[in-house]
């Protein structure tokens, strides 16, 4: 018997092999009725016998083994199941096993029934594999979109909603501040506080950028006149405070005066020169710098101490790619750094500009911020 013919003959007992191994999958949701257990398997199966029945060139052929077949119009029952399976709490290692496991018993219950080494039977089991891998690049690439678009909206809804508790917290430490009877041990303590509602909230920004970044929308930059000079001021006085053991020395030679979005821009300032503080040798001294020549505009960050390893240096700026491997459990020139600086960086790109970092013993980690001054 062909294996289109038997598939379709057969579909009840195939059924059950599938429930059966679903039932022994052990996610953290309940556990799924049978109906829940078998889902789009039937329309898989029936999709794969057409298959098998239809004839295919050998390019065909290779291109389905490679799992490139032309894809169905709107959503086939390989890309419902993989979106019903996350659903359930299924990962995407036992969707496949689902798979492996419908592979081998239709095969295995197929090939009981007699196996003559017959030139069809080989050809339909070619053919069978193509079709299951087929519905299985379908599937994983459904699962992995939804999984995408989970945490991208999971992001962002955390990031939004995160902002009004820290807001009240915020409020309640400045009113608190202002209370007499306090002492100066509260009043320590309450700045403390305050100091750590400031870094929460640098966070939840940061997510919210991360977020945007990842639905398409981008970084939001408001260019106006500006003087740069005078932002950089600011976040230096505001990080000497914020790290009384640091050496923050600012050197500029004037205004630099152009059309930037001054919140983001202390945005990028703060984010270099307090990764320099708290990644650097605070022996020696943390040099800003920032000049402008009427057409550009340079600013530079320099802090002395361990150099960031050069093969971290190309996905620096990526915060999938980063080097979080170096950041877990050590106090290195990489611990922490990752997701600031992909915004810093996509900062810096929505204002026409560039960032570049190098990092030597002997120099130091410099990190090189320049922008195109327009009036």
């Amino acid at each position: 018997m062909r294996l289109s013919d038997f598939i379709l003959e057969n579909l009840e007992p195939i059924l059950q092999a599938w429930e059966e191994f679903a039932r022994s999958v052990n996610t953290p949701m309940p556990t799924m009725d049978a109906k829940g257990l078998r889902n789009h398997a039937e329309f898989i199966l029936k999709v794969v016998a057409l298959d098998l029945c239809n004839s295919q060139t050998e390019q065909q052929q290779i291109e389905k083994s490679h799992g490139l077949a032309p894809l169905a119009k709107g959503e086939s029952a390989a890309q419902s199941h993989a979106l019903t399976r996350l659903v359930a709490g299924f990962t995407l290692d036992q969707l496949v096993s689902e798979y492996r496991a419908l592979r081998s018993s239709v095969l295995r219950l197929w090939l009981a029934q007699g196996y003559a080494a017959d030139e069809h039977q080989i050809v339909d089991i070619i053919r069978f594999n193509e079709a299951i891998d087929q519905a299985l690049v379908e599937s994983i690439s459904a699962y992995g979109q939804a999984v995408e678009t989970t945490r991208k909206t999971v992001l962002g809804v955390l990031g939004h909603d995160l902002r009004s508790p820290l807001g009240a917290v915020a409020l309640g430490t400045d009113l608190l501040k202002q209370t007499e009877e306090l002492g100066s041990r509260g009043k320590r303590i309450i700045s403390q506080i305050s100091t750590s509602v400031q870094s929460a909230n640098q966070m939840v920004n940061d997510l919210l950028d991360l977020a945007r970044c990842n639905l398409g929308t981008g970084i939001p930059v408001r260019p106006e006149i500006t003087d740069l000079t005078s932002v950089c001021q600011s976040v230096v006085d505001e990080l000497t405070v914020a790290h009384p053991n640091a050496q923050i020395v600012f050197t500029e030679t004037g205004a630099v005066t152009g059309q930037f979005d001054p919140p983001r821009m202390a945005q990028v300032f703060s984010n270099l020169i307090g990764n320099a503080a708290r990644h650097g040798n605070l022996q020696r001294p943390i040099n800003v710098t920032l000049n402008g020549d009427g057409t550009t505009a340079c600013f530079c960050v320099q802090n002395h101490g361990e150099p960031i390893p050069p093969s971290a240096l190309p996905s620096l700026f990526d915060p999938e790619g980063r080097y979080s491997r170096y950041s877990e459990g050590k106090q290195e020139a990489s611990s922490g750094l990752g997701l600031g600086l992909f915004i810093a960086a996509q900062i810096v790109e929505g204002h026409g500009g560039t960032i570049e970092v190098e990092s030597t013993l002997e120099k130091g980690t410099i990190f090189r911020v320049v922008l195109p001054i327009s009036h």
